[in-house]
């Protein structure tokens, strides 16, 4: 009997804080978490924002989990420069209901490495926010959708495994529900 008890208070909990779950997207000036995910010392975490004025961004704030580690530019090619890192990216799924309406935008700018070669340009140690604009699908409800992110987090004792085009589940509003 106890079992059953627990497996109920366990289910009206679930219930009760999806029902808490507000149906619409963010209002003006507030930000939802999508996602997290974490592998290489490096967790990202995707969220939505509402600018206002329409202006919607999808981003993904790369986190190192070790202070020193830096990640390369999104502007490197994605080969590497001479083969060497991974640029920094937040992509769309090619078939994502999901539409950009601008380029990517970094919260650092990338500086010109100490080392060679000196077109593997870095951030500085520590997070960095890629921020994407995009046009929402239409609708009032909430779709299924996918990001893809790519990075590599290095410092000077070497580099972790790249993480190359990961994809990453998210639900986002449709445009209908964004107040």
């Amino acid at each position: 009997m106890k079992y059953n008890a627990l497996v109920i208070s366990s289910l009206i909990i679930l219930i009760g804080a999806s029902a808490c779950q507000s149906p619409s997207g963010p209002r003006p000036g507030e930000t939802i978490q999508l996602a997290t995910y974490r592998e290489n010392f490096v967790e990202v975490g995707i969220k939505l924002e509402n600018k206002g004025d329409g202006q919607i961004f999808l981003s993904a704030t790369f986190i190192p989990l070790l202070s020193d580690l830096h990640f390369y530019s999104k502007d490197i090619p994605k080969n590497g420069a001479n083969g060497l890192g991974r640029p920094t990216l937040l992509e769309i799924a090619s078939d994502s209901l999901i539409k950009t309406s601008g380029n990517l935008l970094e919260s650092v700018p990338s500086q010109i490495p100490d080392f060679e070669p000196k077109n593997l340009v870095v951030y500085p140690p520590g997070a960095i926010t890629l921020s994407l604009p995009i046009i929402l699908p239409e609708g009032d409800q909430w779709f299924n959708d996918r990001v893809l992110v790519t990075y590599m987090a290095c410092n000077e004792r070497g580099c972790r495994p790249p993480v190359e085009g990961k994809v990453i589940p998210i639900q986002i509003p449709g445009d209908n529900l964004i107040p």
